[in-house]
């Protein structure tokens, strides 16, 4: 049997039931596609893949291509059209078996079944993006609690899979391709290192150390208290750029959960971490159902949110040019690094859909460009909640924004450090 594993969102070797159960072929072919789509605007004149997710990227290939090496097989680069790509590698080397991990986007999700149709070969996918594979919920998908609340009450007796333990051997990458050159990404215009911004560093390695340090440290146990800040590493785990990319899998950092509160014992913070891996997985879900829905400007809830388009007012905001100092001084912080607390998106998503009426999409668009841990689903799901054609069922949420300076800015200092005050 000749099998092809494309990693798509499963940058790591931690987890992989994909490739465990790659045992029984002859030879193994590992590729890592960089779509060109990634590269051309959007519906809403940005891109997919913006400059700093993309040097998290590059970052993160370039380690799982060392780890490949390192137990004997290789990983394929290729830049182009990965339904073209993919059947040209199965012709040429006569591939029988398809391997790769499940992925809720709708854009990944149509590629695969356009593959599907063209190619007649076995197909394996697993479900490791999620906490839970879709047999495991206690309800048909077609009957996904239309909130977050009566999800989180369903799943409290149901038990999350186990991680998979490391893969340490696999078959032989194809002789045939050994002297195939792998492809270069894109350039991008240099990026200046703003002297604010966080040490995100690509890759699995990385990503693992990151929850050790986090849990480890004893950060966890006063999550709670602090994962409403602006600033700093040591608010919040910091975890949601390798989970976006698959470095880590979310039951690694489950399973890595559960062993600090053997240790440590549980309390409301490590209740809460848990609740906020259950808003992530509520909305994977939420993209399976819905699919495209996610992307419409009614919104899986399908009502009018009475938006329109103000090219200055959106000016305004991704420039952080609107007059409101804790707007401002979030969007610079999002422009310059590439990261925004959950706190602070919550903030800029209120003021841009409630206060200046911009169609809540441009805004989601912009945070898919610029947000290192953008996840398709988690981000138009948050904006579809903000905008009120989402899962919220209170409806639109406003946000007073000198009430939230006051209370989550209330010394001044994440304003003046990013308005230079």
């Amino acid at each position: 049997m000749q099998q092809l594993h494309w990693f798509r969102y499963d940058l790591r070797l931690h987890d992989q039931q994909a490739l465990l159960t790659s045992d029984y072929s002859k030879s193994l072919t590992c590729v890592f596609i960089i779509d060109e789509q990634w590269f051309q605007p959007t519906l809403w004149q940005t891109r997919p893949l913006g400059p700093f997710r993309q040097v998290f990227l590059e970052q993160a290939v370039a380690e799982l291509s060392d780890s490949l090496q390192r137990i004997g097989q290789r990983l394929l680069i290729k830049y182009g059209n990965p339904q073209t790509i993919i059947k040209e590698l199965v012709e040429q080397l006569g591939i029988t078996r398809i391997s790769l991990q499940k992925h809720p986007g709708s854009f990944e999700r149509r590629q695969i079944r356009q593959l599907k149709a063209a190619l007649n070969v076995e197909w394996f996918e697993s479900e490791s993006f999620t906490l839970f594979a879709e047999q495991q919920l206690p309800f048909p998908l077609s009957d996904l609690p239309a909130s977050y609340t009566p999800f989180k009450k369903q799943l409290e007796s149901v038990c999350p899979i186990a991680p998979y333990s490391a893969v340490s051997k696999l078959p032989k990458f194809p002789k045939q391709l050994n002297a195939l050159a792998d492809d270069s990404w894109p350039t991008e215009p240099a990026q200046e290192h703003h002297p604010f911004q966080l040490p995100f560093i690509g890759g699995e390695r990385a990503g693992l150390k990151q929850v050790d340090y986090y849990f480890d440290e004893n950060h966890l146990s006063n999550y709670k208290q602090t994962r409403n800040g602006f600033d700093g590493w040591d608010f919040s785990s910091k975890l949601s750029p390798w989970l976006a990319l698959g470095c880590l899998s979310p039951r690694r950092v489950l399973s890595q959960l559960k062993d600090f509160e053997a240790r440590q014992g549980a309390n409301e913070s490590t209740g809460w971490f848990y609740l906020e891996l259950l808003w992530r997985e509520y909305f994977q879900w939420l993209a399976y159902q819905y699919d495209t829905r996610m992307y419409h400007r009614r919104g899986v809830r399908d009502v009018n949110p009475l938006l329109s388009f103000y090219s200055e007012y959106y000016t305004a905001w991704i420039n952080g040019r609107t007059g409101c100092a804790i707007v401002d001084a979030a969007m610079k912080q999002l422009k310059n690094t590439g990261w925004l607390s959950n706190r602070s998106r919550q903030i800029v998503a209120s003021f841009l859909v409630n206060e200046y009426q911009v169609d809540w999409r441009f805004g989601a668009a912009w945070f898919e460009q610029q947000l290192i841990d953008y996840d398709a689903a988690s981000n138009w799901g948050n904006w579809q909640y903000l905008a009120g054609v989402g899962t919220d069922p209170r409806g639109k949420r406003t946000f007073n924004m000198t009430k939230q300076a006051q209370t989550y800015d209330p010394d001044n200092a994440f304003v003046s450090r990013w308005m230079g005050g």
